[in-house]
């Protein structure tokens, strides 16, 4: 699992509220990617956590329109972050598999 730490900041809604130790990821296993942000008043959880679910975000366009429902932004992401969150997703074939053949 990837995780790099970036701002989120509110929207017209929740202006005014910035994390700047928001994380964002990708999570292999639920093949989604993933977005926490702003400490919860309570519990130990974010308020702010997308991607919890196999697939809910295979995009990163995804995760953002869905901030972006929420009331948030992360854009935009750092170039660095934005090519190695790409390059976490893309699969790594083990050495034993067999490999396909194009045809």
């Amino acid at each position: 699992m990837s995780r790099y730490t970036i701002t989120v900041t509110g929207t017209a809604t929740r202006q005014g509220r910035s994390d700047s130790d928001a994380v964002i990821g990708y999570d292999p296993p639920l093949r989604t990617y993933f977005l926490q942000a702003f400490p919860h008043d309570v519990t130990d959880d974010p308020a702010l956590w997308l991607g919890t679910h196999d697939h809910a975000f295979e995009t990163l366009q995804d995760l953002h329109d869905a901030a972006v429902a929420h009331g948030y932004c992360f854009m935009p992401l750092p170039a660095v972050v934005a090519a190695k969150l790409i390059k976490d997703k893309v699969p790594v074939a083990s050495p034993g598999a067999p490999r396909r053949r194009s045809g």
